[in-house]
């Protein structure tokens, strides 16, 4: 396995927008990472960036978006095609090795695009859905949650400095993975039953925290993973809610770390 030193600090291009989050202390994650500089910009803008020409400054994308909702109080939401030409430039970008890190929410972005999941590994539902040819409920979130977080593959280099695992206080999501196509990173002591979410579908209409009339096979407890998807390196995080997860030191290193292992296209890297 290859090795590459960097001294020059890695580009990220950090992606937001579609799902709110506290701006200054999600980018103070970011300021803390001493080898890498970020790049902010919110969809659709964004959009503008997949596609070789564009990438070519930057070392890895970091998804924090969630393109393709269009929330309506009171009512489900619109679900919205990706423009074409987005689509393909990302297939280029797939084709080309770029890597990706997504974040928690990410997991959820361009519902109508089925191979959209196959990239993350995984989908997060805001309504009733078919996935990989299986209907499904709508996922389900839990807010707070204090739960500790298990190394599953503790060699592998996105884990380097917390294979120990760590605890962390941060949402949680009941969701479907597809676990025969990625590698697992981190695992959740939580359990992953219906009785322990509230419903995502329930939560937009205005029932927050409510799971009245809902149930949902038991979820995954991953929360990290990473798989290749054509030739890219992509690593999906759960974790990254609000301010609390953000400021989590083990958190920060993960995300660093990810990032770093994507940029090397997923080798082993030192520093």
């Amino acid at each position: 396995m290859s090795i590459i030193r960097y001294d020059a600090p890695l580009q990220a291009l950090v992606v937001t927008k579609g799902h709110p989050f506290e701006r200054d202390p999600f980018f103070a994650l970011f300021e803390s990472l001493p080898d890498v500089a970020c790049t902010a910009v919110e969809q659709p803008a964004a959009q503008a960036f997949f596609n070789p020409a564009m990438a070519r400054p930057y070392d890895a994308y970091v998804l924090y978006d969630m393109p393709g909702i269009e929330f309506r109080p009171g009512q489900a939401p619109a679900f919205h095609e990706p423009p074409q030409e987005y689509v393909d430039g990302f297939l280029e970008l797939l084709e080309a090795g770029h890597g990706f890190v997504f974040l928690h929410h990410a997991i959820a972005g361009w519902p109508t695009w089925s191979e959209y999941a196959e990239i993350l590994g995984g989908r997060f539902l805001y309504a009733p859905g078919e996935l990989r040819g299986e209907s499904l409920p709508d996922s389900g979130y839990r807010f707070g949650v204090k739960h500790t977080l298990h190394a599953a593959a503790p060699d592998h280099p996105v884990l380097a400095g917390i294979e120990d695992g760590f605890e962390i206080e941060d949402e949680l999501y009941l969701f479907r993975a597809f676990e025969d196509s990625v590698t697992p990173l981190l695992t959740s002591s939580f359990s992953f039953e219906d009785s322990e979410f509230h419903s995502a579908a329930l939560a937009i209409r205005g029932q927050m925290f409510s799971n009245e009339g809902w149930s949902h096979p038991p979820g995954t407890n991953l929360v990290a993973w990473t798989h290749r998807y054509r030739n890219s390196p992509i690593v999906y995080i759960a974790c990254g809610d609000g301010p609390v997860a953000y400021a989590n030191p083990a958190l920060r290193s993960l995300i660093g770390n990810a990032i770093r292992w994507v940029s090397n296209g997923g080798a082993e890297i030192s520093r």
